[in-house]
């Protein structure tokens, strides 16, 4: 059995230069590597291959691969875009030797693109089941024609290593089963335990299935919800509040497809829907300070906007409200959640509340980092000229700790160019949730309270 995949490399190779060599970056499955000579060390790396005993290369030297790839570029100006396709060939733990399977590797990348591209192959032997990697240079060094990957070339891919398989006896998947690979985004924001749009989308769908008995009242809810549905066309459509572009339910998974909905709709039993329990009524506490009861003054402008925002998404427990029952467009921001929190902490902790506070906060700390650089850049100065050990350590602990203030205050300015910019959208957000933010009411929202006027 051999599991085939393929998938393209785009990033700018002068960043992933020192990226290179780091082994703790290579990834395995469907996943975006980053940068052709990253993904060049990755599949040659030595610990993987034993010495390199099982690399080769097809149109070119793998010792000098990057430099022939890259010279293939630029002859036909071609440097920009995808740089490579990286593959993989992975067979069923114990069914194939080391030998066998770097030579079915090489087989197939020279019955795919043996004859118009340059291409490396490693069988890596680190895990229990053996691999094959495939780095494909991009441009083809025959004519300069950009190698064009879809679902026609993944077939023969597929197709070529089944054969291949078959030829020396090893077992093929016969009916692969669909939508179990993921995107890297979402498959690496698994393994962080970050929410993702697609997983916030699958919640939302569940909770409509659970709350319908037809279709009818599914599509109903996925509105309430703030969706926009496409319903009378070949494949079920969702669009996301704040998205431009509709979702396909069936990639989302098999059980996200029309006909799977129609029959979990179908399928369940309303008797057994547990009602919504209704939350007690809060009772609002004085607190009294011996004889005088504590006064707080009322937040407003950036920092009310922040607090608002970490209480409607669930993260502050005022209200105890869970991001499940938050809308999208709130629950989506989770991923980000880690700079909203500071960017609430820095508005708090200066008491900023306006976008002018904001602005003189930015300027002077932008105005101390320049003095800082230069105090830092008199003070290496110094250093070189010095020879008096005891003056030297002197220098390097100033130097050192203008390095620090330097990183705090550039994080700052970086946190309030990121409040301006994120502030109108938070309040775009809110009102989207409730129609309200302070005392504007929009007047179509006005409609929505209480019954519909059917």
């Amino acid at each position: 059995m051999a599991a085939t995949a393929i998938w393209d490399v785009t990033d700018r190779l002068k960043r992933v230069l020192n990226y290179a060599f780091n082994p703790d970056k290579t990834h395995q499955g469907r996943m975006a590597a980053d940068g052709l000579q990253q993904t060049l060390a990755y599949t040659g790396s030595n610990a993987k291959t034993e010495r390199q005993l099982y690399v080769r290369g097809i149109n070119c030297d793998p010792g000098s691969a990057y430099e022939q790839m890259q010279r293939t570029k630029q002859r036909f100006q071609k440097t920009g875009g995808i740089v490579a396709f990286h593959g993989y060939q992975s067979f069923a733990p114990g069914e194939t030797t080391p030998e066998l399977a770097h030579a079915i590797g090489v087989k197939l990348a020279q019955a795919l693109w043996g004859e118009r591209f340059e291409v490396v192959v490693a069988t890596h032997l680190d895990k229990d089941h053996l691999h094959n990697h495939f780095v494909l240079n991009s441009v083809s060094f025959v004519d300069g024609k950009r190698y064009y990957d879809n679902k026609a070339s993944y077939s023969l891919m597929r197709q070529t290593s089944d054969r291949l398989c078959r030829e020396h006896a090893l077992s093929v998947i016969e009916q692969p089963e669909r939508g179990k690979v993921k995107h890297y985004g979402e498959w690496r924001a698994d393994q962080e335990s970050k929410p993702t749009w697609r997983g916030t989308i699958r919640e939302d769908v569940d909770a409509a299935v659970a709350a319908a008995r037809t279709m009818s009242q599914f599509y109903a809810a996925l509105q309430a919800k703030g969706y926009d549905t496409k319903t009378h066309v070949k494949h079920l459509a969702v669009r996301p509040p704040g998205k431009k572009r509709f979702v396909r339910l069936r990639g989302l998974g098999e059980a996200y497809a029309e006909e799977a909905i129609k029959q979990r709709i179908l399928g369940s039993n309303l008797s057994e829907k547990k009602a919504a329990v209704p939350r007690p009524r809060r009772k609002r506490a004085v607190m009294v300070l011996g004889t005088r009861t504590a006064t707080y003054r009322k937040l407003s402008g950036l920092r009310a906007l922040y607090l608002r925002y970490l209480y409607a998404m669930g993260v502050l427990p005022r209200y105890r409200s869970s991001p499940r029952r938050a809308s999208f467009l709130l629950r989506e921001d989770l991923r980000h959640l880690a700079v909203i929190i500071e960017q609430t902490k820095l508005l708090c902790r200066y008491h900023i509340s306006s976008h002018v506070q904001l602005v003189s906060f930015a300027e002077a700390r932008q105005a101390e980092m320049q003095e800082k650089r230069t105090e830092r850049k008199i003070c290496r100065r110094r250093l070189r000229s010095c020879r008096q050990p005891e003056q030297i350590e002197a220098y390097r602990e100033q130097i050192a700790t203008f390095s620090r203030r330097l990183a705090q205050l550039r994080k700052e300015v970086r946190l309030c160019e990121g409040i301006l910019a994120r502030s109108d959208t938070i309040k775009d957000k809110l009102q989207h949730r409730d129609g309200t933010f302070g005392k504007e009411v929009e007047a179509h929202e006005r409609k929505r309270g209480g019954r519909s006027g059917r």
